[in-house]
């Protein structure tokens, strides 16, 4: 498939993966937050796969949109993470230049 290509994409796939092992190391309590981590990691994903495979530019850069949308709420969960003292602020900022990454390969796809 084309979107298994990009590398927003593969490197999406590989966060969600990190994010939701660090998730299972949280105390109990914290399910909620992790849960919506993981929706909005899976939709980062989700659409990404979905944009790339419509015929049109504006559907594609729509799904893109939404994509880039989902890795803003994906940023304010490793605020909380890091708020809640769930993973180190080394392990914060890491995630954040990870997804930070992705967004501006988003930003470039859709150009």
């Amino acid at each position: 498939m084309l979107h298994e290509k990009l590398g927003c994409y593969r490197q999406s796939v590989e966060l969600a993966g990190d994010l939701s092992k660090e998730g299972a190391k949280w105390p109990k309590g914290y399910g909620y937050l992790l849960d919506q981590l993981r929706r909005a990691m899976a939709s980062v994903v989700l659409n990404i796969a979905e944009g790339n495979a419509r015929r049109s530019s504006s559907e594609r850069r729509r799904f893109l949109e939404i994509s880039r949308a989902s890795a803003a709420e994906v940023g304010a969960c490793i605020d909380l993470m890091a708020a809640f003292q769930l993973t180190s602020p080394d392990r914060a900022l890491a995630f954040k230049s990870q997804l930070e990454g992705i967004s501006k390969m988003l930003w470039g796809l859709m150009r």
